[in-house]
């Protein structure tokens, strides 16, 4: 039978090695640069078990050395079909992938006539017109600090009716334990309004699905399901679980709040 090496020399499954005789080996080391295998017979040499030595790829181009020259390692079936498994789903990481969370621009921010708590702000999020958002940040974020502020916009969600004026998205934010104090999430320096921010690696941007529709975030409660999952890390990156939220200018932070919520 065969071992199964990787290109570079590394055993991927355990099997039997074809020797002149088809001994049977059963334990690996690996020392002075080359992989040995032991039969489980005590008799020496290639004739009655004994030791196997071959190289790493990278050396002996996959073939058995003195011990055994007629021995050729080959890549085994099983470790094929292993390499082309896909790696397990994540439901909580393609939920988050299906959100529409762009970078945006508060163009201008004013108080809602009929809502004490409530700002209404005009958002540019890369569209042809802004966005109309209406956010709860009245006790928390001083207006003028929203004027001209770079923000991360939740995109998908269903437009709602909030006193009168339609809110089309969500400024995310973060907040501590007690929800005392709320800081918005802020994008990377260089972050150009509209574009759609990910989870994961910097490589990440064009392996980007197409976002969900609204009607199927509300339907399907992605939105809820990824909710949770969201935090700021010590350094105040936002993330979700252990995936950083980013740009192509770098990761989203907030100013101050480390092992947050965001919302």
């Amino acid at each position: 039978m065969m071992a199964a090496v990787s290109r570079t020399g590394v055993l991927i499954s355990s099997a039997f090695v074809a020797g002149r005789h088809g001994r049977r080996f059963s334990s690996l080391s690996f020392s002075s640069g080359k992989f040995s295998l032991r039969s489980g017979r005590n008799a020496g040499g290639c004739g009655g078990g004994g030791l196997l030595s071959f190289l790493p790829f990278s050396r002996s181009r996959g073939v058995c050395s003195t011990f055994a020259p007629h021995a050729a390692v080959e890549t085994s079936g099983a470790a094929a079909e292993d390499a082309s498994t896909p790696p397990p789903s994540d439901p909580v990481k393609e939920a988050a992938d299906a959100l529409d969370i762009r970078v945006g621009r508060v163009l201008r921010a004013w108080r809602h006539p009929e809502a004490d708590t409530l700002y209404v702000e005009e958002v540019d999020v890369g569209e042809a017109e802004p966005r109309i958002i209406c956010s709860g940040l009245v006790n928390y974020i001083p207006v003028d600090h929203l004027q001209d502020a770079k923000v991360v916009v939740l995109a998908n969600l269903k437009p709602r009716n909030m006193r009168g004026i339609k809110s089309n998205g969500m400024l995310m934010a973060v907040s501590d334990e007690s929800r005392e104090t709320v800081e918005l999430l802020l994008p990377p320096e260089g972050s150009v309004p509209g574009e759609r921010i990910w989870f994961g690696s910097e490589d990440g941007k064009d392996r980007q699905p197409e976002a969900a529709t609204p009607n199927q975030v509300q339907k399907k409660k992605i939105w809820e399901s990824v909710q949770p999952h969201l935090k700021t890390t010590d350094a105040c990156v936002a993330v979700l679980r252990v995936h950083p939220m980013r740009t192509s200018a770098g990761m989203v932070t907030c100013r101050s709040l480390k092992h947050a919520r965001i919302s």
